[in-house]
């Protein structure tokens, strides 16, 4: 007698969506470690281009960088959510129908 559970695991669907998700979220990761890691070399070795003045004040070229940080990282959390709450949502949807 086969499960909900087996029926799901046997799914082609469901390897589709688990695949899916996980090159997803590894790329998203990647990105995010490439900026984030970017930022952190440019902070090591590139201190004098980051502490220039953008305008000839007290603002650095190193500020809205490190804000293009923190957003690319609430961008990048967008992405992965409306991907999650679209394609993967239905896929799931239909995985459930599926196995009922």
């Amino acid at each position: 007698m086969t499960t909900a559970c087996d029926k799901i695991q046997n799914n082609p669907k469901y390897h589709e969506l688990v695949h899916k998700r996980t090159v997803f979220a590894w790329t998203l990761t990647l990105v995010m470690l490439v900026i984030y890691f970017g930022f952190i070399f440019l902070i090591a070795y590139g201190k004098a281009f980051l502490g220039e003045s953008l305008s000839g004040g007290v603002t650095t070229i190193g500020l809205p960088i490190g804000v293009g940080v923190i957003l690319s990282a609430i961008l990048l959390t967008g992405i992965y959510v409306r991907r999650a709450n679209g394609e993967f949502d239905e896929l799931n949807r239909q995985i459930i129908e599926e196995s009922v």
